[in-house]
């Protein structure tokens, strides 16, 4: 029986979609939308309106278990995230069995798909466990129960090893015929179940549940507020001091306070605050690394060096000047307006001057702080610069300009792999900012290695296109969104020759 359907009956679809699984699809998927809706009709036998009436109300698990199939990615592997799982062994497991004192610790993974993350997570323990007396129990959710029957029968192909050492293959599987059929010690340590991380379960998120949390590329496919309470929901669970995994295009920033980002193994994840702490300073443990290298060469200074290629990037394509042109920008604050109009005119010392003579409690704003300490850094300051950005980050430690900031005093004071771990935290917390990719180029060409450059140079041009005007004011240098483009182009062919 084919059904007729109305733009009206899709839009109702797609909204009860988003209200009973979380999951906002876009416009463009429409006409997959309305497919999908003819095929529930088809095989549950229903009227259109009595669908969606019975399905905004009490429908039954079996059809949100059956619209999952269709919406969801189970994709996955064992040791996805290979970055993730050594931070969890090195880091996460023994920072909570030190203050388990002996009681189990409850790790979850929430989002599971067929098992492969929950299963890696229980080898990492087991192995890294090796000798303590403190269980660990770990349980592993998703909303799609055909995957949830596929985990739990434990056996896999050899793609799902792609990632995995032969050696732990060996170790923990056993070939049957053409798949491998998981250790049963690993497959008792996981509990698998059906559930819907957006609803609310007084029990299962009850207050310090969980020591860790996976939710790895799950809340990417949530519309923003739904995103924001299941984080909640999860921060809540959470122990103090617990930690939370996310998947690495994920990001806390504008959904939570709850937690500190953390930074080690090359991966990023978090770790909830503890109760009625302060926020960390952003040089502890995990989140910033000082190097022991001797400064570079004057190269480093990154106006300079921005400023070297902005004109012979002139005098070779004969472009007119780069220099920012009092661009407009939005200042609802008459004095920090007048502030960025000299920032515009590279007036630096007058508008660091107008900025210091700020009443006190002007620096609580967080606008006023950032561009306080870009200017000390435009005036060499920069200890007054990083004190600054430690001031602003202890208000909001996933504020990716403080980042930006305390990355370009390291890069100017030689600390390059200082510099690198700041810009690096900067493009994380913030994916659509065009600046700590330009520098981790340019660091990446002075290096010579032309083929990172190309990469971080080649997605600096993608977002400078994009990239807000006063972001650009406020970090460009003193150079337009023209010039920083040319330079994404020319600088790759320059890799190595002043390295």
């Amino acid at each position: 029986m084919t059904h007729e359907l109305g733009d009206r009956e899709v839009r109702d679809f797609q909204d009860l979609v988003e209200l009973r699984l979380g999951l906002r699809i876009e416009d463009a998927r429409l006409g997959f939308l309305a497919e999908l809706l003819r095929r529930r009709l088809d095989s549950t036998g229903i009227e259109p309106a009595a669908y969606l009436n019975r399905f905004g109300s009490d429908w039954t698990r079996g059809e949100i278990g059956a619209l999952a199939r269709e919406l969801t990615v189970p994709e996955t592997y064992f040791f996805r995230g290979a970055d993730q799982f050594r931070a969890l062994a090195e880091i996460a497991l023994p920072g909570r069995l030190a203050v388990a004192g002996g009681r189990e610790l409850r790790i979850l993974s929430a989002g599971c798909a067929s098992g492969e993350e929950a299963y890696s997570i229980a080898i990492v323990a087991r192995e890294a466990a090796a000798g303590s007396v403190a269980p660990v129990s770990i349980q592993a959710v998703d909303i799609n129960p055909a995957v949830i029957r596929k985990a739990q029968r434990a056996r896999f192909t050899n793609w799902a090893f792609r990632e995995t050492a032969p050696d732990m293959r060996a170790r923990w599987f056993r070939r049957v015929g053409a798949e491998f059929q998981l250790d049963d010690g690993i497959r008792g340590a996981v509990a698998f179940h059906e559930r819907n991380l957006i609803d609310q379960d007084p029990e299962f998120w009850r207050p310090g549940s969980w020591d860790i949390v996976f939710c790895r590329n799950t809340i990417m496919y949530f519309p923003e507020e739904t995103a924001r309470a299941v984080v909640a929901r999860i921060a809540g669970a959470l122990a103090p001091g617990g930690y939370l995994f996310l998947g690495h295009a994920e990001t806390l920033r504008g959904l939570s306070h709850d937690f500190h980002l953390r930074h080690t193994h090359g991966a990023f994840y978090y770790q909830r605050k503890e109760r009625n702490e302060a926020a960390a300073d952003p040089s502890a443990p995990g989140t910033r690394r000082v190097s022991s290298e001797p400064p570079v060469e004057a190269e480093s200074d990154w106006i300079a060096d921005i400023g070297r290629a902005a004109k012979r990037i002139e005098t070779l394509a004969g472009a007119p000047s780069p220099h920012v042109q009092a661009e407009a920008v939005s200042a609802p604050r008459a004095d920090y307006g007048a502030a960025l109009d000299l920032l515009a005119r590279e007036r630096f010392a007058e508008a660091l001057e107008l900025v210091e003579a700020f009443p006190p409690r002007s620096l609580a704003d967080p606008d006023i702080l950032l561009l306080h300490a870009t200017l000390l850094v435009h005036a060499g300051q920069l200890d007054a610069a990083e004190r600054a950005c430690r001031s602003l980050l202890g208000r909001d430690d996933m504020s990716a300009g403080a980042h930006h900031v305390l990355a370009l005093c390291r890069e100017v004071g030689g600390d390059r792999r200082g510099a690198i771990e700041q810009y690096q935290i900067a493009a994380y917390l913030d994916p659509s900012f065009a600046m700590p990719h330009l520098h981790l180029g340019l660091l990446a060409r002075r290096a010579g290695d032309a083929e990172e450059a190309q990469c971080e140079l080649g997605m600096a041009f993608e977002l400078l296109q994009r990239e807000e005007t006063g972001r650009l004011l406020l970090f460009g240098g003193g150079f337009g969104r023209d010039a920083l483009l040319a330079l994404c182009r020319t600088e790759p062919e320059r890799c190595g020759e002043d390295a």
